[in-house]
């Protein structure tokens, strides 16, 4: 029993061990954002990114410069939020409703459908690329181009059905005893049940919508129309000076997808972790 407890112990500072240096690795390349923000531009092209700590090189020139200065870059921040909530909205929409017809109904074909699912979800974009922007070059330059073609997202469908077989069947059939239709069962009984696999699917499918770059740079033409990634892209060039505000842009650019796990974060771990048993 001694030896038992010894070996949890050890088992256990060994996982915190890793746990933290793993939490460094991920919070370093942020720190070393924050820092760089609040140096000049000119230091990123001389000394690179670094954890130098130069209190005299350091002022809040870059922050006057992004909330005063002429520039798109508030442009292209709303038209990425405005992406990102159309992105998400119609992704866990159909999404959910591909999910609860897999979990839920019988039909003919059910399993193979599921099969191709799961093809897609080993296929990677830059497979398909081509032909699915072949298609959808006739649809002009907006974002319903870039919308449209990932509504149903195989990973959300995926983890939808595997949360739904969760679901106790006894609430359908209470619902269909209650003479509920089958729209009026999935709005009112199982959505409710979903909040948290929504809030997980919010969050992933979120942060995959703010950092898109592939896919809107071959559909969007207008520079009206850049999304952030874009529109920071713009400013990687050797005139002018724009690295100020390229380095204080893309560390200003994470706090709303920091916000938005902050506000779901305890619905994304209980959602995570029932999608993962379930099924």
């Amino acid at each position: 029993m001694g030896s038992r407890k010894k070996k949890d112990k050890a088992a256990s500072i060994a996982m915190i061990i890793l746990f933290s240096v793993l939490a460094i690795l991920i919070v370093l390349p942020v720190f070393t954002l924050f820092i760089a923000s609040f140096k000049p531009g000119g230091d990123l092209l001389q000394y690179g990114l670094n954890l130098d700590l130069k209190l005299e090189r350091m002022s809040l020139d870059n922050y006057v410069l992004l909330f005063t200065g002429n520039h798109d870059y508030w442009r292209w921040f709303l038209n990425s939020i405005v992406l990102t909530v159309l992105t998400v909205f119609c992704t866990l929409f159909v999404s959910a409703f591909v999910g609860y017809g897999f979990a839920v109904y019988d039909f003919k074909g059910k399993n193979f459908l599921f099969i191709i699912v799961l093809i897609i979800l080993s296929i990677p974009l830059e497979v398909v690329m081509l032909p699915l922007y072949k298609q959808i070059s006739g649809w002009g330059d907006n974002y319903a181009a870039i919308i449209l073609p990932f509504m149903a997202h195989a990973s959300t469908i995926f983890f939808f059905r595997q949360y739904l077989f969760g679901i106790p069947q006894s609430i359908l059939e209470a619902g269909r005893i209650d003479g509920a239709t089958e729209f009026g069962i999935f709005f009112r009984l199982i959505i409710p049940v979903m909040k948290p696999a929504f809030a997980a699917m919010a969050i992933l499918n979120g942060m995959n919508a703010w950092n898109n770059y592939l896919w809107p740079l071959l559909v969007i033409r207008s520079s009206s129309k850049y999304t952030l990634t874009l529109g920071l892209n713009t400013l990687i060039n050797p005139y002018g000076d724009n690295y100020s505000l390229l380095i204080v842009g893309s560390f200003f650019s994470i706090v709303p997808i920091f916000i938005l796990f902050v506000c779901f974060q305890k619905y994304f771990v209980e959602g995570m972790t029932a999608g993962a048993v379930k099924g």
